[in-house]
């Protein structure tokens, strides 16, 4: 129920942080976030259209095709943090914080960065082309901010041709690019680790790591030095998921010595969440 609760509340504190990148930085100057937001920015910027309304309708579509694919629960959370920021988005004043257009890019896009990286670290997205990313990556292992940018370069073709303005089609590629790496910066989990784990306690230790759905190869291993036999466990796991096996080599064996060396790329089975 905790967790329910706090999943929520970083939620919540996501879509606080994009409406107050749109509200506050990239609207003011006619800058696009990219995605269905860019979309809706650009339908907004040139029709008497609501842009937090329009961002609403148009991400209902690619929400309900993601309940079937993306699961129940990240899709509720993606619908929160939709709907919070659409919310938002009508109590936060359109004002612009700072009046240099390209500062209002890389500032917004690190606020919409930040807002979407902890939706997605939590188990959800903010809408739109996250949820488009979310599930290229669920079958290709791209990072998720790359995906983004990729997919959103068609919406900053389509605001320099209608608003005839390229400055601000490329101000708002800065600001798209500059949210897609703080994304990869804070959603780690296409970054893989291999960790090596000497041990005295492996059974202990190997009902423990099992448990991640990850596999264990046991390797037996002598000391250079004292010639003492000991086993050796490795394990390849993401970044994301360290931290939990950090707590349980800590607290099954708090003497093993533990390599973790970042790996390049994995060939074979690697179960994707």
């Amino acid at each position: 129920m905790l967790r329910n609760i706090w999943c929520y509340l970083v939620v919540f504190f996501g879509s606080a942080l994009i409406a107050a990148g749109f509200n506050l930085f990239l609207i003011p100057h006619r800058l696009l976030s990219g995605g269905v937001s860019g979309l809706s920015m650009l339908v907004g910027y040139f029709t008497p259209f609501n842009i937090s309304l329009l961002y609403l309708l148009f991400n209902i579509p690619l929400l309900a095709a993601g309940w079937f694919q993306l699961g129940r629960r990240f899709i509720v959370l993606s619908i929160a943090s939709v709907v919070g920021t659409t919310w938002l988005m009508t109590l936060i004043p359109v004002v612009p914080v700072a009046s240099d257009m390209l500062l209002a890019s890389v500032f917004g896009g690190v606020l919409v960065g930040i807002g979407s990286g902890v939706s997605f670290r939590i188990g959800g997205s903010s809408g739109g082309f996250d949820i488009v990313g979310s599930i290229i990556t669920r079958y290709r292992d791209f990072p998720v901010g790359n995906v983004l940018v990729s997919l959103n370069a068609l919406v900053i073709l389509a605001a320099g041709y209608f608003d005839n303005n390229w400055n601000l089609a490329l101000a708002s590629m800065v600001s798209i690019y500059v949210s897609g790496k703080v994304v990869d910066m804070i959603h780690i989990s296409h970054i893989k680790v291999t960790v090596f784990i000497v041990t005295n306690r492996t059974d202990e230790l190997l009902r423990q790591l099992l448990g991640l759905q990850r596999g264990v190869t046991k390797i037996k291993t002598e000391g250079a030095y004292s010639h003492v036999e000991k086993d050796m466990l490795m394990t390849v796991t993401t970044r994301y998921e360290l931290a939990e096996l950090q707590r349980i080599i800590k607290k099954s064996d708090p003497q093993a010595f533990v390599n973790i060396v970042e790996t390049v790329g994995v060939m074979g089975s690697f179960r994707k969440r």
